[in-house]
């Protein structure tokens, strides 16, 4: 039986950001090792639907796209299929070439045909060579005359692992339309839509996705497979273990789809993602990439990992992240060409099997935050990795506009790391994480940011509690941390109301620095600074002038941590644009929550033994299916 790993497709949208993604009929060539789009040829009015193309005469396309190339290597490396074959359908005069390239990136022929009338090209391609990376890719070059693609695939005769379908788990919390838009794009796909067990759309919101004019559409295309869930706001992780809960009672399906809300997907990709689950190996967690939704061909994750010594998540090749593909193509990219191994991959969407989550429980009740990090880590503890996959990607709301560590969700970002790492950290309290949970706090308080430094000081409060208050606080610690920032005016964000806020000093500008290069200082030099700063902030209080109004203003981009701390106050731009938030240096602050810094983290390394003992003794129980029933049974 012939069964298909991935088709080639075309975006739905008529986007032409879009395209490069896709396709490729662009010449690149390299001018001081950087790739440069000598000609661009790429025209909506060449796609004539979602499988199929015209070729203009004379013109070579390549399929050699983040999409429509195929990832040879993650399918090597990580199921036993050990060949493929791709099946081209054309009409009219062309030839067709495929390629191969290696793990650095270097483009290899394999095969080539020519055809002409109503012509089907079969290429049978091993998957032998692929150990540290690779893609496999065709092009066509029309001849005289325009040649029409009719669709391809890349088959396989071999018999999958596994069989079952996925439910799809989408957590949601007052984002209706989005949640809308992806039920639509189900429901018009129908090749994904056989490979689907339930859909669970857990509603945390008060604006509800079932209230939205066209869910009911969508309902009714979708018939039984839709469920809507509806439950007080408990977080990502509460949504998604809500997710994992109702699949486990699901004797159809092997696995669990999660989905973020704010997100737009493309079908074939979630296709893609079942089926690479069905052929691996041992069971895993198949991840996608997270492309950018305001900035369509811009990728912002492809594998993830969490260094040992300081516990810190990062991008693996991070270096390279973000990549926009309209400006240098896979072809062009020899990094992406290598085999990337991820720790762990975003909820924004993750394929899990049944068969880990009977193993392992559920999600950590963590609200939001490291849930997704923490859940990967266990299950690689019990032999279940997690592969971020090329090719299976969706478009999310990216952090770009975002700054989440100064605003209530500072809390979770550092209860939440500090208790994976008591859960997973195989070095002695921790390595540096907690020295550098001390830095973050010193520089928050030295840009006179108080309000993220009170919610790291309330986390590891809770922390040194123990793990019951995980449970205990899962509903309330959001609203908590929020009326928080009642006590820190730093967090207003002034709107622009036609008469402009205004600093005494002015708009402090700076130099554009090159990607990658921050400017801070280093060495003997951050000493010196750090030094200097920390006894000026506890010496001096601000000149009244300066409280009074703000001293300087600052773009949010060049707003940090070795810039802001030299002003009494400083007008700082809103990440998202919206406004401005007014800093004030107020030394009593300062003094008592340096005093607390220290005092907190001394105990907690102090500590962490014991901590770290309890906190992996509950979890099991934390994580249970039981303890995640009965959080969801408590009455509103």
């Amino acid at each position: 039986m012939t069964h298909v790993l991935q088709n080639v497709i075309f975006p739905i949208d008529r986007d032409p950001d879009l395209l490069p993604l896709y396709v490729d009929p662009e010449i690149w060539s390299v001018i001081d090792e950087k790739p440069v789009r000598v000609s661009n040829r790429a025209q909506l009015g060449n796609i004539l639907g979602r499988r199929t193309a015209r070729i203009v005469a004379g013109r070579r396309v390549s399929f050699g796209t983040y999409f429509n190339a195929f990832p040879a290597s993650y399918w090597q490396h990580w199921t036993a299929v050990r060949a493929v074959r791709l099946t081209v359908r054309t009409t009219g005069p062309a030839t067709i070439l495929v390629y191969r390239s290696n793990g650095a990136g270097v483009p290899q022929r394999i095969e080539s045909h020519e055809v002409d009338g109503s012509a089907e090209s079969i290429f049978d391609l091993p998957l032998t060579q692929y150990s540290d990376g690779g893609w496999i890719w065709f092009d066509i070059v029309a001849d005289e005359k325009a040649a029409v693609f009719e669709g391809a695939e890349w088959t396989t005769e071999q018999e999958p692992i596994r069989t079952g379908k996925a439910s799809l788990g989408i957590t949601t919390y007052n984002k209706p339309d989005y949640c809308v838009s992806t039920l639509k794009a189900l429901a018009d796909a129908p090749d994904v839509l056989p490979l689907i067990d339930r859909v669970f759309v857990v509603d945390q919101g008060t604006q509800r996705v079932d209230a939205e004019p066209e869910f009911a559409e969508v309902a009714a295309a979708l018939g039984e497979t839709l469920e809507i869930i509806t439950q007080p706001n408990l977080g990502g992780s509460g949504g998604f273990a809500r997710a994992m809960l109702e699949t486990l009672a699901r004797p159809e399906s092997d696995f669990v789809q999660l989905l973020d809300d704010d997100v737009r997907i493309e079908p074939e990709a979630l296709r893609r993602s079942i089926v690479y689950g069905r052929y691996t190996s041992v069971p895993t967690l198949v991840g996608a990439h997270m492309f950018d939704l305001l900035d369509r061909p811009k990728l912002h994750a492809w594998a993830e990992v969490v260094d040992d010594v300081p516990f810190m998540w990062r991008t693996l090749n991070q270096k390279e992240m973000p990549h926009d593909f309209s400006v240098s193509n896979l072809r062009q990219t020899p990094a992406l060409h290598a085999r990337l191994d991820a720790d762990y991959n975003g909820w924004w969407m993750c394929l899990i099997p049944l068969e880990v989550i009977r193993t392992i429980g559920l999600s950590l009740p963590a609200f939001i935050k490291w849930d997704d990090a923490e859940f990967c880590l266990r299950a690689r503890g019990a032999g279940f990795p997690t592969v971020s996959l090329p090719g299976v990607a969706l478009w999310h709301v990216s952090w770009v506009g975002k700054d989440d560590s100064i605003d209530w969700q500072a809390y979770f970002h550092a209860r939440n790391r500090i208790v994976s790492g008591l859960l997973h950290s195989p070095v002695p309290r921790g390595g540096t994480l907690l020295r550098h949970s001390r830095r973050l706090d010193l520089k928050h308080l030295m840009m006179m940011q108080y309000y993220p430094v009170a919610l790291r000081h309330r986390a590891i409060r809770d922390i040194l509690r123990g793990p019951d208050h995980m449970r205990q606080n899962l509903a309330t610690a959001m609203p908590e941390a929020r009326a928080l920032a009642a006590e820190h005016p730093e967090t207003i964000v002034h709107k622009e109301t036609g008469v402009p806020l205004r600093s005494r000093r002015g708009r402090q500008l700076f130099a554009q620095l090159r990607k990658g290069e921050l400017g801070n200082p280093t060495g003997l030099r951050l000493r010196w600074f750090t030094a200097s700063t920390i006894v000026a902030h506890w010496l001096h209080s601000p000149k009244a002038a300066n409280t009074t109004q703000p001293e300087v203003e600052f773009a949010k981009t060049d707003a940090w941590w070795w810039r802001v701390p030299v002003y009494d106050s400083a007008l700082v731009s809103a990440a998202d644009g919206s406004g401005k938030n007014i800093y004030v240096r107020d030394r009593a602050m300062y003094r008592s929550m340096l005093r607390e810094s220290i005092a907190l983290h001394r105990r907690l390394r102090r500590e962490w033994p014991r901590l770290a003992a309890q906190y992996r003794r509950a979890l099991p129980e934390l994580t249970s299916a039981s303890s995640w029933r009965a959080i969801f049974d408590r009455p509103e």
